[in-house]
């Protein structure tokens, strides 16, 4: 026996030897096979402008748990990797990156910006991959794949072409939301509603009398949020059923600065008993008013130009940005006395996700997909269970969006991404969309050879909605595909059930005909220790890899999942990391040992290499354990399957410290360290398969540490093929003939006997080296004859000189302390645990010191002039101390009086 465990468990030293061993020996890569069923996660690919955070971290912890589980269960296990092309923060990267060399995109061109941005992708998109690595995810890296690749690219292609021919992507003019920042258009995903002070502004319109002229008597009022979108009005709404309107719908208003004449409508859109009943209609800039003006007819004028700034239609406001148009609109507005009022108006303002900047909805000429025939399926298959949400309760969420569903806005102002397949031509407008190996050179329409392709690429999400099927091969019909698909699990954020989850479970339905995954596992948000989100702004966020250098990634990994509940947020603590490295390092220490104790018996010439034993030599204690093990393997598989990964940790956590490391471990001792040569095998076969057996349950959870110390063991016992790892040995299972009941009450019994001496030796602070006789006294014969076959560990756990199991009290002193069991009572003499001596006179020193406080406390409580001059808060803290001083003093005199008996 060479190989020995180092004396102290340093993640730093085998961490990236053991990440490097298993890339070597490929244990991460699968391939279809017949014979073996497939279990397929695909990793939410992530940005390639990103840096690991504690969500990645948690997220990745969890597919790595499954994917680790479901290999060692025999299942043909693949994590498909990848990252996302993330075309508006990767765009915003580049472009701040050419500023600093004084360069402006445009000045590239189109080609230039492109060719910049694969030169940074090839230098910083493989970067959290990396990061990943540390992690310890078992992704088979060989088929990673990105959003932009070949591929993926002739996916998108595909689904887009299709969907056109289909008639289900259109290109029309909608509202937007658009982002003035990043010049782009963004889905309704994109943008986070976040409360603002703000102001509602209360106008009057004046009435267009009969002969025409702007009446100065009659006004309609209203009130909005955004005033200078009055440039862009073209009506005022009514409802139809209010009277006091009703004899002005069809007249008109005057509209300020545009001079322009816009009719009063009457829609049931107005609530009547909002405000004064009367709002203004902006078709080009709002979705509501949008609707109202489809329904009447209206004009749209949009008076924003892309960078927010007042365009030709704002008349002299023209080149003005938005805000500083509404200060002027608003004192201009009180000149001409028809401003009524300002108030105060909190409101939700959205703003976009990813440059914080506030949103403008505005009409813009779009590609968008119909999403209402699209959906349906995506509803059916979570009603009829066909994929399960984990947890339940984000199936109303789920249906939330669903139901609610708008057409999906898929094209970007943008270069960086999937450029759309449509091509116009400028000589008749026909719009032809086609793959670009068939891309057109003649207009089949008019036969003209002027064609252009659109600009604009398409929404990330729309080619990340593929990732399922496109990185297996799709549309192609590879073996892969073929094996792979549908996928089982997706884990994921609660926080893009909408952005990813929902797009890919309808584009798998659509494009494949069937669901992408079984299963969508969610898991909440990491907070820190206050509960607050991690940002930037806070400065409250923790780097997993400061983490895991100080820690280990074994550490971060069983922090992040120990008391995670699916679709919960979770706070992080420091201390938790330090209690779940102090856990690996128990493990460490408790295999250790176990080796060490191996080595001693072979020295000695015992063999502790037995790989089978006769299960009848087995003593109570090993029984217990197994039996307890056996029980942990059940559950924590159960656990496993049911997605319940918090729980299954836990039960792992308290199987190994309690139950292995400070219960058997020590009942067994006295065993190592006797003459009894087959005991002493007996115990050590069942350490090592006890042993064996919890390093594969925990290995998903501590890939590393398990890992070195399972080819540790397994070199110690002979047995260590070339490729030996734990992540390709077998999962335990639950074995009938390890379940021994009658143990496990008998080992049960014991424990509460010694729980209960430590718990009266405690009580009275008992050195632990002082040892006393024990008493254990029972007339049941079957439990005496319990603690008769487990003396020796009962003696040496219950700090007994020696043990007497009897029938009756016989010979026990009338003083000895007791602790009830069940079915026996056990008895320690009062003077086998005390010295009474000593004890009385530690006592009256005791006193002493107490009758010296109590006389000062009482002293300065007497005294006037500290009353009159001390705080009050001083004052009550010397009465807490008295009284405090004087319950102290009754309990010495109480076991003075009980010690002189």
């Amino acid at each position: 026996m060479n190989k020995e465990l180092e004396k102290n468990y340093d993640p730093k030293q085998i961490e990236g030897r053991l990440y490097k061993k298993w890339m070597d020996n490929m244990y991460f890569h699968a391939e279809p096979d017949p014979k073996k069923k497939p279990f397929t996660i695909v990793i939410p690919p992530p940005n390639i402008t990103g840096q690991l955070h504690m969500g990645h971290a948690l997220d990745n912890t969890m597919q790595d748990i499954l994917i680790r589980y479901k290999r060692m269960q025999g299942f043909n296990a693949l994590w498909q990797p990848g990252t996302d092309h993330a075309s508006i923060a990767t765009e915003v990267k580049i472009i701040e990156t050419l500023k600093k060399e004084g360069i402006d995109k445009h000045d590239l061109g189109r080609d230039g910006f492109l060719k910049r941005a694969w030169e940074w992708r090839a230098q910083y998109g493989g970067r959290i991959v990396e990061q990943l690595k540390k992690l310890g995810s078992s992704c088979d890296w060989d088929r990673e794949r990105f959003t932009m690749d070949e591929g993926c690219n002739k996916a998108v292609e595909e689904v887009f072409v299709n969907l056109y021919k289909k008639g289900l992507i259109y290109k029309g003019s909608r509202i937007v939301n658009w982002c003035p920042v990043c010049k782009t258009s963004i889905s309704d995903a994109e943008v986070e509603y976040e409360d603002q002070a703000g102001h509602f502004w209360h106008i009057k319109y004046p009435l267009i009398e009969d002969d025409g002229t702007v009446s100065k008597t009659r006004f309609l009022e209203f009130a909005t949020t955004r005033p200078e979108t009055m440039l862009g009005d073209t009506a005022v709404a009514v409802n139809p059923e209010d009277d006091r309107y009703k004899d002005i719908v069809g007249k008109f208003v005057w509209l300020p600065f545009v001079d322009r004449k816009i009719p009063i409508i009457a829609d049931p859109y107005v609530e009547m008993d909002f405000g004064t009943g009367v709002v203004k209609i902006t078709p080009a800039h709002d979705p509501n008013d949008f609707e109202v003006g489809k329904r009447h007819n209206l004009p749209e004028i949009n008076i924003l130009n892309d960078d927010a700034t007042i365009n030709e239609n704002g008349g002299k406001f023209k080149g003005m940005d938005r805000y500083e148009a509404r200060n002027r609109i608003v004192e201009e507005l009180k000149e001409m006395g028809l401003l009524v009022r300002i108030e105060d108006y909190s409101h939700n303002v959205g703003t976009h996700d990813r440059c914080k900047t506030t949103v403008e909805p505005l009409i813009k000429k779009q590609w968008f997909v119909k999403m209402d025939s699209l959906i349906k399926p995506a509803v059916d298959a979570v009603k009829n269970g066909d994929i399960k949400l984990i947890p339940e309760r984000l199936e109303k969420t789920y249906y939330n969006w669903t139901d609610n569903i708008k057409d999906w806005c898929i094209s970007r102002q943008l270069w960086w991404g999937h450029r759309i397949p449509a091509y116009y031509c400028e000589d008749c407008g026909e719009i032809i969309v086609e793959k670009t190996e068939n891309a057109p050179t003649k207009c089949p329409k008019c036969g003209g050879t002027h064609l252009t392709q659109d600009p604009d690429t398409l929404d990330t999400w729309f080619s990340s909605a593929l990732w399922p099927f496109s990185t297996l091969g799709w549309p192609e019909k590879t073996e892969d595909l073929k094996y792979f698909y549908p996928t089982d699990v997706l884990v994921t954020g609660y926080d893009i059930i909408f952005f990813w989850v929902i797009r890919m479970i309808f584009s798998g339905y659509e494009n494949m005909g069937e669901k992408p995954f079984n299963t969508v596992l969610f898991h909440g948000l990491v907070r820190d220790s206050q509960g607050r989100k991690m940002s930037k702004s806070l400065g409250n966020g923790i780097d997993p890899l400061d983490v895991i250098d100080k820690y280990g990634a074994d550490a971060l990994r069983f922090t992040l999942i120990t008391g995670n509940a699916p679709g919960n947020d979770m706070r992080f603590y420091w201390e938790r990391v330090e209690a779940s490295r102090n856990f690996a390092n128990k493990v460490w220490n408790a295999s250790r040992f176990i080796m060490m104790n191996m080595k001693q018996m072979e020295e000695a010439g015992l063999d502790h290499k037995g790989t089978d034993i006769d299960l009848s030599k087995l003593e109570d204690a090993d029984c217990w354990i197994l039996s307890k093990l056996n029980t942990c393997i059940r559950e924590v598989t159960q656990n496993l399957d049911s997605f319940e990964l918090g729980v299954a940790a836990q039960k792992i956590n308290d199987f190994i410290w309690d139950d292995f490391c400070d219960w058997y471990i020590e009942m067994v001792k006295p065993r190592l360290y006797g003459d009894d040569a087959a005991s002493k095998v007996t115990a050590m076969w069942t350490l090592r398969h006890v042993l064996t057996d919890a390093l594969k349950l925990l290995h998903p959870y501590m890939p590393f540490v398990t890992e070195e110390i399972f080819c540790t063991l397994k070199e110690a016992e002979g047995i260590l093929d070339s490729n030996e790892s734990i992540m390709i040995s077998e999962w335990p299972v639950y074995d009938e003939k390890f379940a021994f009941e009658k143990k496990v009450s008998a080992i049960e019994m014991i424990k509460e006997a010694v729980k209960g001496i430590r718990d009266v030796r405690t009580s009275m602070n008992v050195a632990p080296g002082r040892k006393a006789e024990v008493f254990v006294v029972s007339a049941d014969k079957a439990v005496r004859e319990i603690f008769e076959e487990n003396r020796n560990f009962f003696a040496v756990l219950g700090y007994a000189s020696e043990v007497f199991v009897q029938a009756d009290k016989t010979g026990i002193a009338e003083d000895a302390v007791s602790a009830v069991l069940p079915k026996a009572v056990v008895y320690i003499p009062f003077a086998e645990l005390v010295d009474i001596d000593k004890e009385l006179l530690r006592l009256a020193k005791e006193k002493n010191r107490l009758t010296g406080e109590i006389k000062r406390c009482e002293g300065m409580l007497a005294n006037s002039n500290f009353i009159s001059k001390a705080p009050e808060s001083k004052i009550n803290e010397e009465k807490g101390k008295l009284e405090n001083y004087k319950s102290m003093m009754a309990k010495v005199e109480e076991r003075i009086s009980a010690l002189s008996k």
